[in-house]
């Protein structure tokens, strides 16, 4: 199978939609298929699963759609090709959440809205993006989602917040930020937090002079998080469900990973389609599995889907 046939033929599958009038209980079932064991990747606590089934009680009475909010960066990893605009790591995993919530859409008329909550002014400040660069990411992942829109459900609404939108704006929150830091620890790092860090920073000339500078950059980060956990937005509002593609420290977000085989985080990875029997599977590979696997290149010509990422797509042998 070509890797056109196979992605034409998945995305025509989302268009299989199946309207239907749910006998039973429309909150319980809308709570299972969130929490459903075929997309959520990881366990989910008693205090998390009892917060869905607030947040869906608190928009099935007000016949409102379903909130889920998925908290991301506004980048593109700058270390890939593919940089600063989507490839197909955005559009599987927006075809992955598609086949996720279709099931809710189909019995629950309000359906479903998904909105990415993306960290934009801080990208600046911590990696060292342009605006330019953040501006033509989601620009890119604006066309993204509208060309998958003609293949979703009409009840299923995704779209794009930046967090500068909802915390005052640019200047006011980087204002915030600095004063913030002196309220936030310098932090000591981890393994993992190191390499978080060395992967996502592109050193400014004479950065890496400083030993302390990762801490540096972590420390800026968090100083942002705080502002960003006691905003009125997605955090703490009563009728939202969080998303992530792996758990986080607090507990309080549904694990679904970012495709049927991969948690890793789409913005900092490529998509690819690897072989399964006979036929092709959607994967997600991290620099570093780029770097240590095989592929060839397959062309790719889909009407609507443009933009230099999606000319062609990794097959791996």
């Amino acid at each position: 199978m070509t890797a056109q046939r196979y992605i034409l033929e998945k995305l025509n599958e989302l268009r299989d939609f199946a309207p239907t009038q749910f006998q039973g209980d429309i909150e319980q079932e809308i709570v299972r298929l969130v929490l459903s064991k075929k997309f959520r990747k990881y366990s989910a606590n008693e205090i998390l699963i009892q917060h869905i089934k607030d947040a869906v009680h608190e928009s099935v009475s007000k016949n409102e759609p379903i909130s889920l909010t998925f908290l991301h960066g506004a980048y593109k990893l700058w270390q890939l090709d593919e940089a600063p605009e989507t490839d197909w790591a955005e559009l599987f995993s927006l075809m992955y959440y598609t086949k996720w919530l279709k099931p809710i859409c189909e019995i629950y008329k309000p359906g479903v809205w998904l909105d990415f909550y993306v960290d934009d002014t801080i990208i600046k400040r911590i990696d060292n993006l342009t605006q330019t660069e953040i501006d033509d990411y989601l620009k890119s992942y604006n066309k993204t989602m509208k060309f998958l829109s003609q293949y979703q459900p009409k009840n299923l609404r995704m779209t794009i917040t930046t967090t500068s939108s909802k915390l005052g704006g640019e200047a006011k929150l980087d204002n915030l930020i600095d004063e913030n830091l002196a309220n936030t620890e310098m932090p000591i790092l981890n393994d993992a937090q190191r390499n978080m860090v060395e992967l996502n920073v592109r050193l400014k000339p004479n950065q890496s002079d400083d030993p302390m500078w990762r801490e540096k950059v972590l420390r800026l980060h968090n100083s942002y998080m705080q502002i960003k956990r006691t905003g009125h937005y997605a955090y703490g509002e009563k009728n939202k469900i969080l998303v992530f593609t792996q758990p986080l420290a607090s507990g309080m977000f549904v694990a679904v990973g970012s495709t049927k085989n991969s948690i890793m985080k789409f913005w900092i990875g490529v998509g690819a389609l690897r072989t399964k029997n006979d036929t092709l599977e959607m994967t997600i590979l991290s620099q570093n599995q780029l770097e240590n696997v095989d592929f060839d290149w397959q062309n790719v010509t889909i009407s609507g889907l443009d933009g230099k990422n999606f000319q062609k797509v990794r097959v791996l042998k």
